[in-house]
């Protein structure tokens, strides 16, 4: 569970509560209507503009938003020193039995073309591949998030438009426009809610866990490659160390190999 999603979502939606609850009762700010038009126009356009496919997919987006495995980037530095050290000692082959114990299925594969004894440009070639390919499907999913996060405050600019038409024909009722004008509104409120604190803050953190994601799998091509050229193991932890923040450099505790 991502504590600072859960964390963000009830703290938002909580202030915005407080904040209609201490001017009125909440009741005001539901109309079915104003939901049909942006809850339902706006999810129409997403499937006139993406896949059927990519959008019934959007509840695992969304659940990759709320629930990730945390990644330790620094962890990876002391297991390719490790592994740098035992293959300079026993050979490239000594690294068969870690291979198969790996949980990474990039690492592992990774690891295991090293032991084949394919070329390190094909090597790099195969690894850069696939991340490409997950950069895309990734990119898929915050694309659809920020399309919800763009159609909606227009559907609530239409939902607004027809409350007006509509009150304008009601205008010989001076009594019925407050009211009518109030649920033309909620329309357009509708739509900020659903774009500013739904959509595109969860487009955001998935870009983000993309850009971890793929900094992580550079991390380990790049560990990969040394082993297979036989680098020493100093230079190894040097190397992948480029990839850290000062801050996780001086945290990292890698264990040197000699």
């Amino acid at each position: 569970m991502d504590i600072a999603t859960v964390i963000g979502v009830v703290f938002a939606f909580g202030m915005v509560l407080m904040g209609i609850m201490s001017g009125g009762p909440l009741t005001l700010f539901v109309n079915v209507p104003s939901l049909l038009i942006v809850i339902g126009g706006t999810f129409g356009i997403i499937f006139i503009n993406y896949p059927l496919r990519e959008v019934l997919g959007l509840a695992g987006v969304v659940k990759n938003v709320f629930f990730t495995q945390p990644r330790d980037a620094k962890g990876l530095i002391p297991t390719f020193v490790d592994y740098a050290t035992r293959a300079r000692r026993e050979g490239i082959l000594a690294l068969e039995s870690a291979a198969n114990e790996l949980e990474d299925p990039f690492f592992k594969q990774g690891l295991e073309l090293v032991i084949d004894g394919l070329e390190p440009q094909s090597i790099r070639e195969i690894l850069e591949t696939e991340i490409e390919h997950l950069e895309r499907r990734h990119t898929k999913g915050a694309d659809i998030l920020n399309g919800l996060g763009t159609f909606a405050p227009a559907m609530g600019m239409v939902g607004t438009l027809i409350g007006l038409v509509q009150m304008l024909q009601s205008m010989s009722d001076p009594s019925s426009i407050g009211p009518a004008m109030a649920v033309a509104l909620i329309t357009t409120f509708y739509g900020s809610i659903m774009a500013n604190m739904i959509a595109l803050p969860m487009a955001g953190k998935l870009a983000m866990r993309s850009k971890e994601e793929s900094l992580e799998k550079g991390m380990i091509i790049e560990g990969i490659m040394s082993i297979s050229a036989g680098d020493n193991p100093r230079i190894v932890e040097r190397k992948l160390h480029s990839y850290l923040s000062p801050s996780l450099r001086e945290a990292s505790g890698g264990r040197r190999g000699e």
